[in-house]
């Protein structure tokens, strides 16, 4: 049975806010392997413009950031029309239970991933919350 319409991954738009190259580039071809349909900003100031000009279905987002770090995205994200995007953190910073836990409980954060991330938790995470069924492989 085809999925509906609002439940393909290529109907969905995906920002992918980090300012390592290397793990940007990652976590892209992640989103894209996926089937989503990816942008992606190298510093909070880009990411903020982004997000706000083409309201994504999601935000990957690494909290430790040149020109606006995570956590300012995060508050100014939650008001507004960016305030129902739901935003997935991935940072390389270790964080005590207490500090994860605290960043769970902003309204707009979904899920916390530490890096680095597997493909395939990633690649979970983001169908489960954009409510689509991963591509099947092909023979």
């Amino acid at each position: 049975m085809e999925p509906t319409a609002a439940a393909r991954p290529q109907d969905k738009l995906v920002v992918v806010i980090d300012d390592d190259d290397s793990v940007r580039e990652v976590l892209e071809f992640i989103v894209k392997k996926e089937g989503f349909r990816a942008d992606t900003a190298a510093d909070g100031e880009t990411g903020l413009e982004k997000i706000t000009t083409l309201l994504p279905d999601l935000v990957v987002l690494d909290l430790m950031l040149p020109r606006y770090g995570g956590f300012e995205i995060l508050r100014q994200l939650q008001s507004g029309p960016t305030a129902r995007i739901p935003i997935v953190i991935v940072t390389g910073r270790y964080t005590d239970r207490t500090t994860a836990e605290m960043i769970r409980q902003e309204s707009n954060v979904v899920e916390f991933l530490e890096k680095p991330v597997k493909t395939e938790v990633l690649g979970q995470v983001l169908h489960k919350i954009l409510k689509t069924q991963p591509a099947k492989a092909k023979p």
